[in-house]
């Protein structure tokens, strides 16, 4: 059951929703029991809808543009941004740049990077954060997690990089078999020609040197060809635009990226770790 404390934490465009979503049905002379029978939810659902205790999710935006839309689009143009008020708070800033991306790259010494994540890992991993949170928010902020996914097959597609540390892979999140079918995902992405995927190794190499340990790391290249980094450290976050700190973060990551395995080295480790033979 939605709760009354969403309805604080609810977003701009989810609030928009909810009045729309009123509004619109009200003139269409319709209840709410028989909206959500049209678009095969209980009325309770669509109550939740209307009240913003609930964002709307994807396959309701799209019911609602046909029962009650009235050819104007309000739903349709609502969904791109509905999805992101399930983002958490500190990802905001990010979730507006990430879509339009013309490179992304990520390091990630404590999980796999989120664009990667499949729903069981991302499910775990969400359930089992501190403090916790409710079923609800849990399958919200999974469903807007894998909706980033359709980076991947955008056009024109980005140059996705992944330099994921080794402890990472070995550390279990979820159930075995949560844990292998995350790794074959890399393997999958990882065949990708947009995509990279290197492995920093828990033994380190000659040199004793690391640039990773200083947490996450993600640089992106905008549309409009500039330069910012994105950080993430216990739930709060930073965007970076200032050109001097920028190249230090890029400066570092390069450094990160020499010391890892080689993409065909990453790849022949992760296939050893999920089983899959070579």
């Amino acid at each position: 059951m939605a709760k009354a404390a969403n309805k604080e934490r609810a977003g701009g465009a989810t609030r928009l929703v909810a009045h729309l979503a009123r509004v619109l049905r009200e003139k269409a002379n319709l209840t709410q029991k028989e909206l959500g029978r049209r678009l095969g939810y209980s009325a309770a659902a669509i109550s939740a809808v209307e009240t913003g205790a609930q964002p709307a999710s994807d396959a309701m935006l799209i019911g609602l543009e046909a029962e009650i839309g009235e050819g104007l689009g309000v739903f349709e143009a609502a969904r791109e941004w509905v999805s992101r008020d399930k983002y958490p708070d500190l990802f905001q800033d990010f979730a507006g740049i990430e879509p339009t991306a013309l490179t992304i790259s990520s390091y990630q010494p404590l999980v796999i990077d989120g664009l990667f994540q499949t729903e069981e890992y991302a499910t775990a991993l969400i359930e089992g954060g501190f403090p916790p949170v409710s079923n609800e928010r849990v399958r919200e902020l999974v469903e807007g997690r894998m909706a980033r996914k359709v980076l991947f097959d955008r056009d024109p597609v980005p140059l996705i990089e992944l330099i994921v540390a080794e402890d990472v892979l070995r550390r279990q999140v979820g159930s075995e078999q949560t844990m292998r079918d995350q790794l074959r995902c890399l393997l999958f992405h990882a065949e990708r020609r947009s995509v990279t995927i290197q492995v920093l190794p828990l033994k380190p190499a000659p040199r004793t040197d690391s640039a990773g340990l200083y947490g996450p790391l993600k640089l992106v290249e905008t549309v409009a060809h500039k330069r910012l980094v994105y950080l993430e450290v216990q739930d709060e976050s930073l965007l970076i635009s200032d050109p001097g700190k920028v190249s230090m973060y890029f400066q570092r990551h390069a450094r990160i990226r020499a010391q890892a395995l080689s993409p065909d080295e990453s790849l022949s480790l992760i296939q050893e770790l999920a089983g899959v033979s070579q």
